[in-house]
């Protein structure tokens, strides 16, 4: 019964074949992320001139209303340097605000400037669209299971030892 499973995560003419079969599950996430980026990459990146965390900030914040860059990163799992790039290069190009809170003063609160909510308006349903067409086969059922077991494995991924070191990036350190 175990190698029936296998034989499913691995497709026909897999170069995973000497791979285990969790190895082989993660090549495929790889590819289903990459193959979900083809709509940002050929419709909205080059033609808006903004990268995916650029539009990732966006349509988070559009999404949000005002809110940190600490909270943006959290709920997008982009590192916060990453962030810090993306707002800035919004800021530059007039599509985010950025005010600095009065009560914390390392806050920075972010909003989209009407450029930004221009913007927002015209992306927002490309994403709704990539979202319907990759569900869209799903039945309702399927979809809770997969949106359960995304959120086990965000879980799993964001978990943190007593110190507030990620465990992910602790145990997956490479042998020296």
């Amino acid at each position: 019964m175990a190698g029936d499973t296998g034989e499913a995560l691995r497709p026909r003419g897999s170069v995973h074949s000497g791979e285990t079969d969790e190895v082989v599950l993660l090549h495929r996430l790889l590819k289903l992320t990459n193959r979900l980026m083809a709509p940002f990459s050929i419709h909205l990146s080059h033609r808006y001139k903004i990268s995916i965390n650029e539009f990732r900030l966006l349509m988070t914040v559009g999404a949000l209303g005002r809110t940190a860059s600490h909270e943006v990163a959290e709920l997008t799992g982009v590192n916060a340097m990453s962030i810090s790039r993306a707002v800035a290069t919004l800021q530059k190009h007039g599509r985010v605000i950025v005010e600095r809170d009065e009560s914390n003063k390392r806050r920075k609160w972010l909003s989209l400037s009407e450029e930004g909510e221009r913007l927002y308006e015209i992306m927002r349903p490309q994403t709704e669209t990539v979202a319907h067409y990759l569900f869209g086969k799903l039945e309702k059922g399927e979809l809770e299971g997969f949106a359960n077991i995304v959120e086990r494995l965000i879980e799993r991924l964001d978990a943190e030892d007593e110190d507030g070191n990620s465990l992910f990036l602790e145990r997956t350190k490479p042998q020296e």
